[in-house]
């Protein structure tokens, strides 16, 4: 959420010398009209103020002096309490969740008071934009945790019909547990950025090699990947690295399942690792569908799934859970596609320097086929 300090008015002043305004200028008036009808009275020989004594031509300009100042009063209060009276029904109607609601100002006052207006419909952008996103988020959270249980209701349901065969029931147990582990990668996984987002810092940092990381993710999915006879290519320069290991990891697995899921059988994935003077680079390159400009606009955003007929596995989070961490590493994660052509993922994370010396303990062997 944008931050609201750019503007800090100190309204205490401002309002203390609106009131000391109004007060005076009542005064000033009230005693100036009532001095201009006692000299217009006794110029005019309808007073006898010449022949009375102070004390009592001053207590009748008080007295008279009374219903005049009521009068400009009641006249100027509605101008001078004007914009504490419109934050007061705008604040009400945003207590009632009419986020729409906003107070007159001018473009350019920059005065104190006008200072606290443009401030109060800052802030009442920013809540209008935290309900929809909001919103946002309980219908598509609603929808993905729907479609399995759903699924997982209506063949559960069907497995009651005692002449179903073999081969059927089989099929609707395995369906019903693919379900099931859907349901719970997407508990772990709205529990794990909801844990990012709250993070601010880089905890249990150790020493490791980036390199070897991103073979093991490789093989954690080499079963995705033969299915689909997909030509993985990797350059990997050997790299020591210092962060949290168990977050990168995600990252990785992520972008890589990405690539997997969207790439033909028979297609290529390319995965490279390159180390500039401040930063390492990371492309994660593929043969697939591609996607269009407005996919690629919104392909970080939670739950947004370019695949709109959710034909294809997932639930939105994951490339979100790797931006966020990318971004906590103070990296950046970025996409260059063209539809039909493939998608290229970058993530740049800085260099860090490493305590100690990464490479005592040598680089490991790996399956010759990486």
């Amino acid at each position: 959420m944008k931050s609201v300090n750019s503007r800090q008015p100190q309204c205490g002043g401002s309002v203390r010398f609106r009131i000391v305004l109004a007060v005076f200028l009542v005064a000033l008036l009230s005693g100036v009209i009532t001095s201009v009808f006692f000299l217009l009275g006794g110029y005019l020989q309808l007073l006898p103020w010449r022949s009375v004594s102070s004390a009592t031509l001053v207590l009748a300009l008080f007295f008279c002096s009374l219903p005049i100042s009521v009068v400009l009063s009641v006249l100027i209060a509605p101008y001078a309490a004007k914009p504490f009276t419109q934050i007061g029904q705008a604040s009400e109607r945003i207590a009632k969740g009419d986020f729409s609601a906003r107070v007159e100002v001018g473009g350019d006052d920059h005065s104190e008071i006008g200072n606290i207006l443009h401030s109060f419909n800052h802030m009442a952008e920013e809540l209008s934009n935290v309900e929809l996103f909001r919103n946002d988020f309980i219908n598509n959270f609603s929808h993905e945790f729907k479609t399995p249980i759903v699924s997982i209701r209506g063949f559960a349901k069907r497995l009651e019909n005692d002449e179903l065969t073999e081969e059927q029931r089989r099929e609707y147990i395995h369906i019903i547990f693919d379900e099931s582990e859907r349901l719970s990668r997407m508990s772990e996984n709205i529990l794990l950025l909801t844990k990012l987002e709250n993070q601010q810092i880089i905890s249990d940092r150790t020493s490791f090699y980036l390199d070897e990381q991103i073979r093991k993710c490789v093989l954690l999915l080499q079963r995705q990947w033969e299915e689909k006879e997909i030509d993985l290519q990797l350059d990997l320069e050997e790299l020591p690295y210092y962060s949290n290991e168990e977050m990168l990891s995600h990252v990785w697995i992520n972008l890589f399942n990405n690539a997997i899921k969207f790439t033909p059988k028979g297609g290529t994935i390319t995965f490279s690792m390159h180390k500039e003077p401040n930063r390492v680079l990371v492309c994660i390159t593929d043969t697939g569908c591609g996607m269009s400009e407005e996919v690629r606009r919104h392909i970080f955003e939670k739950f947004y799934q370019g695949d709109q007929s959710h034909s294809m596995k997932g639930n939105g989070i994951g490339l979100t859970i790797t931006q966020r961490i990318v971004t906590l590493c103070g990296g950046t994660v970025s996409v260059d596609s063209t539809p039909g052509q493939g998608s290229c993922f970058v993530v740049s994370l800085p260099l860090t320097a490493i305590p100690g010396d990464a490479s005592a303990g040598g680089h490991p062997a790996y399956d010759e086929r990486l």
